[in-house]
C-alpha cells in the first residue's frame, strides 16, 4: 500500500482525534458564553445524529424527538435532587428508550406519512397530559429543576457526544447497518431474505432515544425551570430532521455538519435578527433544498470531485 492511501484513510481518524482533544480542553480556555454556545450546538448535534442512526437508512421520518427529549428532562426534574447526577443521566436515557422501544413496537408497522403524523401526535399527547396531570394533580404547572454549572454541562454533554459518535459507527459498520440499509431500500425483500425487519426497527428506534433523553436531562439542570410546553417543545422534532438534510444524509458527517452549522445560524440569527431569524431561516432551508439537493456534504463532495478532475486534467 503507498503512502498516499496510508494518509487519506488516516486523515480523518487524526483530525477527529485533534478535535476532541480541544473539545475536551475547550472550558480551560474558551469564554463562558462561548462554552454555552458550544454546548447548545453539541446538543444538537447528539439530537439530530441519533435521529439519523434510525431515520437515515430506514427512511422513515420520526418527529418523536421532542418526546424522548422532554422524558429526560422530566427526568431530571423529578430525580434531580434525590440521586447523584450520573445516575440521573443514566435513568433519563433508559427512559426515552423505553418510550421508544413501546412507542416502536405499536406503530413501526406504519409507513410514510402516517408514521410520522403519529410520532409528532406522541409530543403532543405527552406534553398536554402533563400539562393536565400537574394542573389538576398538583396544583402546579412546571418544576424547578436542580443547578449543575455550565461547565459541567458541557463536559457531560461531550461525554454524550463521544458515546453517541463510537455507537452511530459500530451500527453503521456492522451487520445491524446493513439491515437498516436493506430496509430502507425495499423492506419486504429484506423481509424475504431472512431479516427480522420489526425487532431491527424497534430496537435501533430505542437505541436512538437513549442519547436523547440523557442530553435532555443534562439540558434540563441549564434551564432551572421547567414545564411541558418547555420540555416537550415541538420545534425539537422538526429542527434534528432539517439539520440532518441541511448536512447532507447520505454522509456519515452530514448530520454533525448540518446540526452544527445549523445551531451556530440560529444563534447569530436570534442575536442579531431577533424579530426576523425564523423568516431567514425558511429562505436559507429554500435555498438549500432547491440549490443543494445533497445538503452541505453534498457540495463539499462536489468540490473535492471537480479539484480532483482538474489535477487529473493538468498532470
Amino acid at each position: 500500500m503507498s503512502i498516499d492511501r496510508v494518509l487519506s484513510k488516516l486523515w480523518v481518524p487524526a483530525l477527529l482525534l485533534i478535535v476532541l482533544v480541544l473539545l475536551a480542553t475547550f472550558t480551560r480556555y474558551a469564554s463562558a458564553y462561548t462554552v454555552i454556545l458550544v454546548t447548545s450546538i453539541l446538543m444538537y448535534v447528539v439530537l439530530t445524529v441519533s435521529w439519523s442512526i434510525f431515520s437515515g437508512p430506514t427512511g422513515y421520518i420520526s418527529l418523536a424527538s421532542a418526546a424522548f427529549f422532554g422524558v429526560g428532562i422530566y427526568t431530571a426534574a423529578l430525580l434531580g435532587t434525590k440521586l447523584p447526577l450520573p445516575i440521573v443521566i443514566l435513568i433519563g436515557g433508559l427512559a426515552s428508550s423505553c418510550l421508544a422501544f413501546l412507542v416502536g413496537a405499536l406503530t413501526l408497522r406504519l409507513k410514510g406519512t402516517y408514521f410520522a403524523i403519529f410520532t409528532f401526535g406522541l409530543v403532543e399527547l405527552i406534553k398536554h397530559l402533563l400539562l393536565w396531570y400537574e394542573i389538576r394533580m398538583t396544583g402546579t404547572r412546571g418544576r424547578f429543576v436542580i443547578v449543575v454549572d455550565n461547565n459541567t454541562i458541557y463536559q457531560v454533554m461531550l461525554a454524550i457526544f463521544v458515546l453517541l459518535l463510537l455507537t452511530a459507527y459500530l451500527v453503521r459498520r456492522s451487520r445491524w447497518g446493513l439491515a437498516l440499509k436493506s430496509i430502507g431500500e425495499n423492506e419486504q425483500a429484506a423481509a424475504h431474505m431472512g431479516v427480522n425487519v420489526t425487532l431491527v426497527k424497534v430496537s435501533t428506534f430505542a437505541l436512538s432515544a437513549v442519547f436523547m433523553g440523557a442530553a435532555g436531562a443534562i439540558m434540563a439542570t441549564r434551564w432551572t425551570y421547567i414545564d411541558p410546553y418547555i420540555a416537550f417543545n415541538y420545534f425539537l422534532s422538526f429542527m434534528p430532521v432539517l439539520m440532518a438534510i441541511f448536512g447532507g444524509l447520505g454522509h456519515s458527517f452530514g448530520p454533525i455538519l448540518g446540526a452544527a452549522v445549523f445551531a451556530y445560524l440560529e444563534e447569530v440569527l436570534i442575536t442579531r435578527f431577533p424579530y426576523y431569524y425564523m423568516l431567514l431561516f425558511g429562505i436559507i432551508l429554500l435555498v438549500v433544498i432547491v440549490y443543494l439537493p445533497n445538503g452541505l456534504m453534498g457540495l463539499v463532495q462536489t468540490w473535492r470531485t471537480r479539484r480532483l478532475e482538474r489535477q487529473h486534467a493538468t498532470a
